[in-house]
C-alpha cells in the first residue's frame, strides 16, 4: 500500500482554506444585514473573527505560521482585512 507522508499537511491547509472562505461568506451575509453600515459591520465581524482564531489557536495549541495553515494564519487574514476594509471606509468618508 503506497504511504503519501505529506497527506495530512495537504489535508490541514485545505481544511483552514475551506473554513476561512466560509467563515468570510457567513460575514459578508452578516454585515450586509448590519445596523450601522455594510462596511463598518464587516470591519467589526472580522476583529471579532480575528480574536476567535486566536482563541482557539491558543487552546489547540498551534505554533504561529506553521509550515501548514492553522488558526493564526486566519487570525492574520482576519486582522488584514480588517484594517484593509477599514482604512478603505475611512478614506471612502473623508
Amino acid at each position: 500500500m503506497a504511504h503519501f507522508p505529506h497527506l495530512p499537511h495537504e489535508l490541514n491547509s485545505v481544511q483552514a482554506l475551506v473554513r476561512f472562505g466560509l467563515r468570510l461568506v457567513i460575514l459578508l451575509i452578516f454585515a450586509a444585514f448590519g445596523g450601522i453600515g455594510f462596511g463598518r459591520s464587516l470591519v467589526a465581524l472580522l476583529a471579532m473573527s480575528a480574536a476567535f482564531s486566536a482563541v482557539i489557536g491558543a487552546m489547540k495549541r498551534e505554533r504561529p505560521f506553521d509550515t501548514v495553515l492553522n488558526h493564526w494564519d486566519e487570525t492574520a487574514a482576519y486582522a488584514a482585512l480588517g484594517c484593509l476594509i477599514s482604512g478603505f471606509n475611512h478614506a471612502v468618508t473623508v
